[in-house]
Order: structure tokens, then sequence, then C-alpha cells
């Protein structure tokens, strides 16, 4: 399958993520796998008590998302590819990152969907601050 052909969304958004969304997004009479993910927001960070997180995006970030779930879709073993990443402030247990990629086995569907997640999280352009349980506070990612 062409990368014209193969159905791309990637989506930067202040609103709560929703997993069957993108999992219906990707749906295709051809696959015979769907995986998905979910980056969620956990509790702690390197042994300290994470209380909540703060997204902050680039301008460009929407365009750069787009960008490399297009580069998973060129992939001709896959079919579709749907990734969102939330901005804002995000308490635990939120969901901060979706991902789903349709393909026909589950081992190419299990592959796209990890290099989708790494390169998200390589090069989209969304800052996390980080608030301790202690009061202190640290950004993640930022130049």
């Amino acid at each position: 399958m062409s990368t014209a052909e193969a159905i791309v969304i990637g989506v930067v958004t202040d609103r709560p993520l929703d997993l069957a969304a993108h999992e219906a997004a990707v749906a295709d009479r051809r696959a015979g796998a769907v995986v998905s993910f979910q980056g969620v927001v956990r509790d702690h960070d390197h042994g300290r008590t994470v209380t909540l997180l703060e997204y902050e995006g680039h301008p460009t970030a929407e365009a750069v998302l787009r960008e490399v779930a297009a580069e998973i879709a060129a992939d001709p073993e896959v079919y579709a590819v749907a990734v969102s990443h939330r901005i804002g402030r995000l308490e635990i247990g939120d969901v901060a990152l979706v991902a789903a990629v349709s393909t026909a086995h589950r081992a190419a569907a299990f592959g796209a969907c990890a290099r989708l997640v790494d390169e998200v999280k390589a090069r989209l352009p969304i800052w996390k601050r980080q608030v301790f349980a202690d009061g202190t506070e640290e950004w993640v990612n930022c130049p």
C-alpha cells in the first residue's frame, strides 16, 4: 500500500484522548492486526512522587506529529496510522499519548506501533513539566 492510500491521522489537543476512537480510525477490512498504545501519566519518576504533569507544545507540534505518522504509514505493510498527543494539565492516570496502527499481520503492527511511539517521543516538540509531591518541579525534553 502506498502512503497516498494509507490513512494518516495526527492530532495535538487539550481534550482527553480516546483509545477506541483511534482503533476505529485505523480499522480496515484487510487488517488482521490493530496494535494500540496509551502513554499514561504515572505517579512517579526516578524514585520521586509525581502529582501532575503539564505538557506545552510548539506551534509546529501537530505538523511534526503528522509527518511522523506519514513516515510510518509509508511502510507498505501499514494500512493506517492514528496518533494523538495531549497538551495542558494532566492528572495521574490521564492519557497523554495514544497511537494505533493496522496491518495484515501482528508482527508488522507491533513493529510499526513501536516505531511510531519512539519517533513521536524523539521528535515531537512538546515539553513536559513534572510537579512533585515535595512541591518542586522539573521540565523534561525541554531544549
